[in-house]
């Protein structure tokens, strides 16, 4: 063989490489395609989403969206600790036996430690610890708001 018959020949077998690997990779991606209940591509079978279902909402376990979603949970929950903390340390115990701090307060002493403090006031009122009028507090105007903490954090 020629020097030139040699280099068709490698070339033709990396083309062909190539082009087995970018079928491989298509034939994937429609797969995923069907089964993406976003995409305009048809379900098997008319399969629709079950919203009853627990995987409903969730990423795919294992995944690594479902990790980077646990990790800002624990996040968010040790911010949430050390709010409850602040709370306790720069509040005021009442006759209810509940410490109590106004937003005014807490915001200036919160502000050093974190930005998040609407947010994280949010989620201790969704998770029952904290209590406190409004939808949305905002610094100004509602300084005067008293923030109660119905209970210790875990």
């Amino acid at each position: 063989m020629d020097g030139r018959q040699e280099s068709n020949t490698s070339e033709a077998t990396r083309v062909n490489c190539l082009k087995k690997t970018w079928q491989s990779w298509s034939k994937d991606h429609v797969e995923y395609q069907r089964q993406n209940p976003f995409s305009n591509a048809t379900l098997p079978n008319n399969q629709r989403l079950d919203v009853q279902s627990p995987e409903y909402g969730r990423p795919k376990a294992g995944s690594h969206t479902e990790e980077r979603g646990k990790d800002a949970h624990r996040h968010v929950g040790k911010e949430l600790e050390e709010l409850c903390l602040v709370i306790k340390t720069v509040g005021v115990l009442g006759d209810d036996g509940h410490t109590k701090v106004t937003f005014g307060r807490l915001f200036e002493t919160y502000v050093n430690i974190s930005n998040k403090l609407v947010g994280i006031l949010l989620r201790g009122r969704k998770h029952g610890l904290l209590k406190f009028e409004g939808e949305m507090l905002w610094q100004g105007r509602d300084d005067h708001v008293i923030i109660t903490l119905i209970q210790q954090c875990i």
